[in-house]
């Protein structure tokens, strides 16, 4: 399935909602026509974009949206909340560039909430939460939080394989990204690139290698 926003992008005051089921069985890949744009917002309003999964018994759900572009002034408050069973099986990416590096954009004046949440039964499996305000630039530039990066990605694995992928998922990434588990089906991902494209070169092998050889035709183009 291939996700649209018709806006063009979200700026601030856009509600958008997304809800997907993978039913009994079977396996349902959803991805974006391009990448997604998050532009200056009038001040004191928020564009919210609320994404919400169910994985039923038996099924896999792959969810590979291409890059989130944040641009100077942006607000943004998203949230992916994923509900599955013991059996069944996500693959999730969520890549986020902060500024286009060959615009010579920067972000000296954003604000962004980023939350990921994944349950199993009722019970939390992981939550991630990511808050960045004012000089978003500054900060990634200290050498302990980012030391300049401009594009980062978080994925996760969660599947009956996942121990098996951990040490050639290693081999292919860069010093500047690491890959753990947090449980025995649990494989978590995070990366910090350059830009855009030093980031999307490193995950192209690895969502492949995790979605049994194959990526969206959208992500080639």
């Amino acid at each position: 399935m291939v996700s649209l926003n018709t806006a063009g992008g979200v700026t601030g005051g856009d509600k958008f909602s997304l809800s997907a089921q993978a039913g009994p069985g079977t396996t349902l890949t959803i991805t974006t026509q391009a990448c997604e744009r998050a532009y200056k917002a009038q001040r004191g309003e928020v564009g919210e974009v609320r994404n919400r999964l169910a994985i039923a018994p038996g099924a896999r759900l792959n969810w590979l949206p291409q890059e989130t572009i944040l641009f100077n002034e942006c607000a943004l408050n998203r949230c992916l909340s994923v509900e599955m069973t013991p059996d069944s099986t996500l693959l999730m990416v969520e890549p986020l560039v902060f500024g286009r590096a060959a615009m010579g954009e920067s972000l000296r004046d954003a604000h962004v909430r980023d939350r990921i949440d994944i349950g199993r039964d009722g019970t939390p499996l992981y939550l991630d939460t990511m808050a960045l305000d004012g000089d978003i630039a500054a900060h990634l530039a200290r050498p302990f939080v980012a030391n300049g990066a401009g594009a980062m990605a978080s994925v996760i694995y969660i599947a009956a394989d996942a121990m098996a992928h951990l040490t050639a998922v290693r081999a292919e990434l860069p010093e500047t990204a690491g890959a753990s588990l947090i449980g025995d089906d649990v494989l978590v991902l995070r990366l910090l690139a350059r830009d855009s494209f030093d980031l999307r070169t490193t995950l192209l092998p690895v969502l492949k290698r995790l979605n049994l050889g194959t990526i969206p035709r959208c992500w080639m183009i």
